[in-house]
């Protein structure tokens, strides 16, 4: 899978400062809503740097919005995006985002376990802008470079090319023969 299906930065805060009037609301699952007094309590960016099953190097950066809801709900309405957006003016005052980053959502609550989400669709209802979450997922990498990933029957590498690619080995002879050797300074080389 590619990384640059996921929406960057960029477009994220784009989305937002199209609609800064709205009121800012998160689905993280069918039916289910982050609370309307939820906290965006911090952004970060994190470089990822890795090496995948196959040896190769992957590098990319991730901007996290974290959101909390308090213990107490303290608003009976969620944030306009208005205020969101400055959240995000005071954290990249201090900290440059990278625009080409991929956006993730971090939230967890009592019946819902701590993870990070992908935002997905963005919907207007009424006065609200809904982003609907989609969670995160495992991938294999070198499966989306077309490579196989796992040892085969025969004991196969992990993640070796998918194709029979390896080159033919090659016998060298000897042309010169037994008896016939080249030595420095005979004129033969």
């Amino acid at each position: 899978m590619d990384n640059t299906e996921f929406m960057n930065w960029q477009t994220f805060k784009g989305t937002l400062a199209q609609h800064p009037e709205l009121i800012l609301q998160f689905q993280y699952a069918e039916g289910k809503w982050v609370d309307a007094s939820y906290h965006i309590t911090e952004i970060k960016q994190a470089p990822i740097v890795s090496v995948d099953c196959g040896g190769k190097m992957n590098t990319w950066t991730e901007v996290i919005m974290q959101l909390w809801e308090p213990s107490v709900q303290d608003s009976e309405r969620a944030m306009q995006v208005s205020k969101a957006l400055s959240i995000v003016k005071i954290v990249e005052k201090s900290l440059p985002l990278n625009p080409l980053a991929m956006v993730k959502i971090e939230f967890g609550n009592s019946a819902f376990d701590t993870r990070q989400m992908y935002p997905g669709e963005f919907i207007i209802e009424g006065d609200n802008l809904i982003i609907n979450l989609v969670p995160d997922f495992t991938q294999c990498k070198a499966i989306g470079r077309g490579e196989r990933c796992g040892t085969t029957d025969s004991g196969e590498e992990c993640c070796a090319p998918a194709t029979n690619t390896e080159k033919p080995k090659i016998q060298l002879i000897n042309l010169a023969g037994d008896s016939q050797v080249c030595e420095p300074g005979s004129g033969c080389c």
